[in-house]
């Protein structure tokens, strides 16, 4: 029997995932399987689902499908009923922890809240490669939190 694994799940792993040309779409399709067969269970905090919608809805539209708003609330629908996510509801813990990222890292506020929801859950934050504004504290970030990256994995 294996033991159940948890990452919180950035907005970037969830475009590459759906982005079939991305550079690292068999990253992204390895952890979907993983979430999907039981292996993973991903934690995605709201931040991350409103702005996977409007970066979804935006790739869609730009690549001509038909109702991309629709196909992009189809994919964040999926998202929260999918019975190995987990939409965090631990709203002002959760607020506190990703101001504190903010405050000490300056990074984009849903990168904050994929790290103060790794923390409070005590598992991975997975994101899709190490942004500018990481590279600046990267070791200081690492020292605080489980960072993976599916660059790594390339």
């Amino acid at each position: 029997m294996y033991r159940l694994t948890k990452a919180v799940i950035d907005t970037s792993v969830i475009i590459e995932y759906i982005d079939l040309k991305s550079k690292y779409h068999k990253q992204a399709t390895s952890v979907f399987s993983a979430i999907s067969s039981g292996k993973i269970q991903a934690i995605i905090p709201h931040p991350i689902l409103t702005e996977s919608y409007y970066v979804s809805s935006r790739i869609y539209q730009r690549l001509n499908i038909g109702n991309p708003e629709i196909r992009a609330q189809k994919l964040i629908k999926w998202l929260y009923t999918h019975p190995m996510m987990i939409i965090p509801n631990i709203g002002l813990k959760l607020a506190i922890e990703a101001g504190d990222a903010k405050q000490k890292y300056g990074l984009a506020l849903t990168d904050c809240y994929v790290l103060a929801a790794s923390k409070i859950y005590n598992c991975k934050a997975l994101f899709k490669k190490r942004e500018k504004e990481m590279l600046k504290k990267i070791d200081e970030i690492k020292r605080e939190y489980n960072v993976i990256f599916l660059e790594d994995y390339a």
